[in-house]
């Protein structure tokens, strides 16, 4: 293992910061996250470009790397202010698990659309009464006859409004022993009976939120992915790529605070024309955060390499430590990059108290720190299991 990028990572991550410069956050992201518009031209040039389907197969479309290389499209978009909520849900999610348990023709007609960003799919796991717990989903599906009926309902799942399909986590039947087991479901999202209701956020951002009911949602037999009752092992496979891309905006998210605060605190002058970057006051912490965001980058780099080769234990527990420590440096960075503003760092023409509610979302999803501690606890140290 080497954290030496390799001369084809290196030029991807130059190709990607060309692009992410032309729709940086105060000439194009800024504004239409504000107007609460996605960042279409910016995705389809991404997929175009096949930065969006990096990680997927060759043979239907993509780049035939890993999610390291999709890690690092994501961390340079984010960079520039620009990072793409949905690639962490449509090529990492949902894009791994149909190239690992999907048929030939759900790969033939998915993984081609999502690897070119032509199509996009989300992923719908979240329940009301559910949250965190997995296994209490109560979204159900049974079988009449080959068509599936799934009933349920979702809350807090992204960019419906922009996808034809949900990947979805419901619970099949054992006709035997009458337990639910998990299984996962392409909803298109023109089914009847499915409803998307937007959630109204306090925050900016490009992508919406809604609520979804499922209410008798026929699906053919084609809509299942994998087997009915192996979808334990199939969720988790979508899970541990869903953090290392979270750690990966986050990480970007504070490059682009630091680099907006060094390059304010080299050209603002208060005492005697001395640049306030000069005084320890101002660049203790922003050193500090730059290697908090460093650290939080290696555990990043570590995970999906672990990812990419197999070790899917592993890299579980690396990636839910890149996460927790790339929320945290992430916020922190953005917190500080305001305080070296100063007063000014809260005005909209220098736009980054604007994204420090976007940036707490590390925090709480794609899991909350309070459950990556409590799994570091568990697996990396053994201790009795709290909840």
């Amino acid at each position: 293992m080497s954290f030496i990028e390799t001369d084809e990572q290196k030029a991807l991550r130059e190709a990607v910061a060309k692009l992410a410069a032309k729709y940086n956050f105060r000439d194009y992201a800024g504004p239409k996250a504000r107007k609460g518009e996605p960042f279409d031209e910016l995705w389809d040039e991404a997929g175009k470009l096949g930065f969006l389907g990096v990680n997927l197969p060759e043979e239907y479309g993509g780049g035939g790397a890993g999610i390291y290389e999709l890690a690092l499209v994501q961390e340079e978009l984010a960079a520039q202010g620009c990072g793409l909520l949905l690639m962490v849900v449509s090529p990492a999610i949902c894009g791994t698990i149909i190239t690992k348990y999907g048929t030939e023709a759900q790969k033939q007609h998915w993984l081609t659309k999502l690897a070119d960003g032509s199509g996009k799919m989300v992923f719908g796991i979240t329940e009301p009464d559910a949250g965190s717990n997995s296994h209490k989903i109560t979204t159900t599906a049974r079988k009449d006859g080959e068509d599936w009926i799934l009933n349920g309902r979702k809350i807090y799942i992204s960019g419906v409004d922009q996808a034809e399909a949900v990947l979805i986590v419901a619970r099949t039947e054992n006709a035997k022993t009458g337990n639910l087991q998990p299984a996962l479901f392409i909803v298109p999202t023109d089914a009847p009976g499915f409803v998307k209701t937007k959630q109204e956020m306090d925050i900016i951002e490009p992508d919406n939120q809604f609520t979804l009911f499922l209410d008798d949602v026929r699906l053919p037999a084609t809509a299942l992915v994998g087997q009915e009752d192996a979808a334990i092992a199939q969720l988790f496979a979508g899970l541990n790529p869903e953090r290392i891309m979270g750690a990966a905006m986050a990480i970007g998210m504070g490059r682009y605070a630091i680099d907006r605060a060094v390059t304010y605190a080299k050209e603002r002058a208060v005492w005697k024309g001395v640049p306030i970057g000069a005084h320890q006051g101002i660049s203790h912490p922003l050193a500090q955060v730059k290697i908090e965001l460093e650290l939080a980058k290696v555990m990043m780099q570590k995970a999906a390499f672990l990812y990419d080769s197999g070790d899917d234990f592993g890299a579980a527990e690396a990636a839910n430590m890149a996460k927790y420590a790339a929320a945290e440096a992430s916020i922190k960075a953005l917190d500080q990059a305001i305080q070296t503003h100063g007063g000014a760092g809260l005005t909209s023409d220098v736009g980054l108290a604007g994204m420090l509610a976007a940036s707490r979302i590390a925090r709480v999803a794609p899991v909350s720190r309070e459950m990556i501690l409590n799994f570091v606890a568990q697996h990396s140290l053994g201790l009795p299991r709290s909840y």
